[in-house]
């Protein structure tokens, strides 16, 4: 199927399709030299499909980590770009998940003022949410996605056959993303995630994430408002995120526990045994100072005002200003 994203000459198309990936030659411009960024966590057999149906391609592979996503990387793809003598005609193309994405994406918005991107996500994560929409960053001194640009992909491609060589965990991992989305605006989303034990094929749960996030992303590309309810969960999941090192957590099951607090009462019991049974998080034992330090340095924070996503009702959402007071309040009664 095809999900067209609206954006004015920024516009794009998502195609999500079994075996989409061997066609990538039919749907995207690869008659140029293409950069094509991965890591030693995806199959190589991705990346070299990809390169076969270019013109001329130059596989970059990192180490598999958030860690990756640093300005040291960064460079080093702007150098490999300089060095095969790239120029704006030619682009860039990631084949991985969300660090892989938001690297290539950031070097792509950087090289030359910005030349084309494609993007091949192949992990649940990044194909619900974090291939489409345009952000893309990198890292800097501990602080997530603090150094960044907005540039939208030419097109992304989500096969979800890639899909299948996914542990169990990292498959969770991104449907806690799903479920956000769900969550905060398509009560019969959730609803699908509290009947049902998850198919086989997890295309339509991926397609009715994507609609949710391109219609948000449609109507506020930059995150001026809107799509600001994107980052529920994120606040907390990302403070608790950043002590990573330490706790051992995914992305995807930060962000669950981050929801927790930001729910009402009769909220959380109906999210609870959604993320047990997806195996996601429901405890977290982080100090709540480190976590709320980590918060006040992240981008989110204006002031020493938080706006904050809260979900009173499955399919609502508001935005809150809050002090960092009331929501370290928030985490330790969830928690305690």
């Amino acid at each position: 199927m095809i999900i067209p994203v609206n954006l004015g000459a920024d516009s794009y198309e998502i195609l999500l399709e079994a075996g989409s990936l061997r066609r990538a030659g039919e749907v995207w411009n690869l008659g140029r030299k293409v950069l094509i960024v991965t890591d030693d966590g995806v199959p190589e057999a991705y990346a070299r499909t990809l390169a076969a149906q270019c013109a001329r391609a130059e596989i970059v592979r990192l180490p598999q980590g958030e860690e990756t996503k640093s300005l040291e990387n960064f460079r080093l793809l702007l150098t490999r770009m300089l060095a095969a003598g790239m120029n704006r005609h030619d682009c860039v193309a990631a084949v991985g998940g969300g660090v892989v994405g938001d690297l290539a994406g950031f070097a792509a918005a950087c090289f030359m003022r910005g030349v084309d991107f494609y993007n091949v996500p192949t992990t649940v994560l990044s194909q619900v949410d974090s291939s489409i929409g345009g952000k893309t960053a990198v890292n800097l001194d501990g602080v997530k996605n603090i150094v960044g640009a907005f540039h939208q992909p030419r097109g992304v491609l989500a096969d979800p056959e890639t899909l299948r060589t996914l542990p169990p965990r990292q498959v969770a991992n991104g449907l806690a993303e799903a479920v956000k989305m769900a969550l905060c605006f398509d009560e019969g989303e959730f609803a699908r995630f509290e009947a049902e034990a998850l198919p086989a094929d997890l295309t339509p749960v991926i397609a009715g994430s994507l609609r949710i996030k391109k219609a948000v992303v449609e109507q506020d590309e930059k995150e001026q408002g809107l799509r600001q309810v994107l980052n529920f969960g994120h606040t907390l999941g990302h403070g608790i995120e950043s002590l990573h090192g330490e706790n051992g957590l995914l992305h995807g099951e930060c962000v669950a526990l981050g929801m927790l607090p930001m729910c009402s009462d009769a909220v959380r019991e109906r999210l609870l045994p959604v993320l047990r049974r997806l195996g996601l998080p429901t405890a977290c034992d982080a100090d709540p100072d480190r976590v709320m330090a980590a918060v006040l340095h992240d981008k989110k924070a204006r002031a020493g005002a938080i706006t904050a996503v809260t979900v009173e009702t499955v399919g609502q959402y508001r935005l809150t200003p809050m002090t960092p007071e009331t929501l370290r309040a928030r985490y330790v009664d969830c928690f305690r």
